[in-house]
């Protein structure tokens, strides 16, 4: 039973990494869809509600799922001392964590940079920052395959 409840959460995981992946790429379509005005290099748009939501829920995903990983997956790092004498697999493990951290970190980062352009109170003017919500939605499908690398080797160094 514990094998099965395994398999489901590493999945369970995997699918709120990659539904964030998605939900940042159609919340980049709904932003390109918005009003744009182009006058030489600089460029004014209005908010997209809809790429404000989705981005939103993106990160959200994209928190949960983080959390999720690093709860279900455990942390067994006391020092130096114990990842220098570790087997290989938990020495895997604790560097699928590091991977994990930092592209949650960028991920989450590009997310909020390009909802926040989105919000209801904002007209911005000047030089866009195009691309960011479907770099958090890469970044997304990335921390995907880091966390369940990590889940994975954590769960056999448990075992």
């Amino acid at each position: 039973m514990g094998k099965l409840v395994k398999i489901f959460a590493g999945l369970l995981i995997v699918a709120l990494d990659i539904v964030a992946g998605i939900l940042g790429y159609k919340a980049e379509a709904a932003q390109n869809q918005a009003k744009h005005v182009t006058l030489w290099l600089f460029e004014c748009n209005k908010p997209s509600h809809e790429a404000f939501v989705l981005g939103l829920a993106a990160a959200t995903l994209l928190g949960v799922a983080h959390v999720l990983t690093n709860l279900l997956g455990g942390c067994s790092v006391c020092s130096n001392d114990d990842i220098r004498k570790a087997t290989p697999i938990k020495q895997l493990s604790i560097a699928c964590l590091v991977f994990t951290w930092i592209i949650f970190a960028a991920g989450l980062s590009t997310l909020v940079i390009g909802t926040k352009g989105n919000h209801k109170s904002r007209t911005s003017c000047g030089y866009l920052h195009h691309n960011y919500l479907s770099i958090g939605g890469i970044l997304c499908f990335v921390h995907a395959l880091f966390s369940v690398a990590y889940y994975v080797a954590a769960s056999q160094n448990l075992a």
